[in-house]
């Protein structure tokens, strides 16, 4: 694998800070290099400063999104963080009488969104809900539309959820589960990025943006929650990854509990 320079590792700094409010430290190097330098040969370059220029050339728009989704994607796995999904099932329960909305923002393959929809399948079984899923990776996007994950990433599922949403893969798919079709069509994902302005999207009884904000400056943070809290219903939940505070961020929420943020 190629090295990078200091002055390249800067270039890619700025390019995802600029396109995503990411902000790559100087540990990250290892990161970049592994996982551009197989663009690096799969373009027959000599160097990352030629990779960077190919991006920056215009000619390439399936590229950018490639360097993009490298860049930005992360694992995850379900039901990660329970005592969230336990406050999910009790707003769930004592939610009002309208259609109850979640959206999952930067929900990377989508364990995350589906670990969402089980809980509501469950809680809300003659109540019309809704949960989507967004993130700027257009690959894992594609990932998460599938429904298809590695057995790992569900071992912290109930065994009740997954007899009933998930099908245990067979022969050649053994290690692996399929979140149901019925559950899958209650799901939708589209690409958003949160360092642009956001789509009409309706309004959320809760959102999810967690183990993101990890990688934002205060500056990003503050612009991003300020964008999202107006979809966010009065009354409702902003949850965060208990590695992430919104102390200094927004005065609009206010903390119940780590992590747990409402919207008076």
């Amino acid at each position: 694998m190629k090295d990078i320079t200091d002055r390249e590792f800067a270039q890619f700094q700025r390019f995802i800070f600029d396109i995503a409010g990411i902000s790559l430290s100087e540990a990250k190097k290892p990161l970049v290099c592994g996982r551009l330098g197989k663009r690096l040969q799969f373009h027959g370059l000599s160097s990352y400063s030629e990779y960077f220029a190919l991006l920056r050339s215009g000619q390439q728009a399936a590229e950018l999104q490639i360097a993009v989704d490298l860049l930005t994607t992360n694992e995850t796995y379900m039901f990660r963080e329970q005592k969230h999904f336990d406050l999910l099932r009790q707003v769930a329960a004592q939610a009002r009488p309208h259609a109850f909305r979640v959206w999952s923002a930067a929900c990377s393959s989508g364990e995350e969104t589906y670990s969402i929809a089980m809980v509501l399948a469950d809680c809300l079984p003659a109540r019309s809900w809704e949960v989507i899923g967004s993130d700027i990776s257009q690959r894992m996007l594609e990932r998460a539309r599938t429904g298809h994950y590695p057995m790992e990433r569900a071992r912290d599922v109930p065994q009740d959820y997954l007899r009933r949403f998930c099908l245990r893969g067979t022969g050649s798919y053994q290690g692996s589960l399929l979140v149901s079709k019925d559950l899958r069509e209650r799901v939708s994902f589209m690409q958003i990025n949160l360092n642009e302005e956001l789509p009409a999207l309706g309004a959320f009884d809760v959102i999810f943006l967690r183990n993101v904000m990890i990688y934002f400056n205060n500056d990003t943070k503050r612009r991003i929650v300020e964008r999202m809290v107006p979809l966010l219903r009065s009354g409702g939940y902003f949850l965060i990854g208990h590695s992430e505070s919104l102390n200094g961020i927004t005065d609009a929420l206010v903390a119940r509990a780590p992590a747990i943020y409402v919207k008076p």
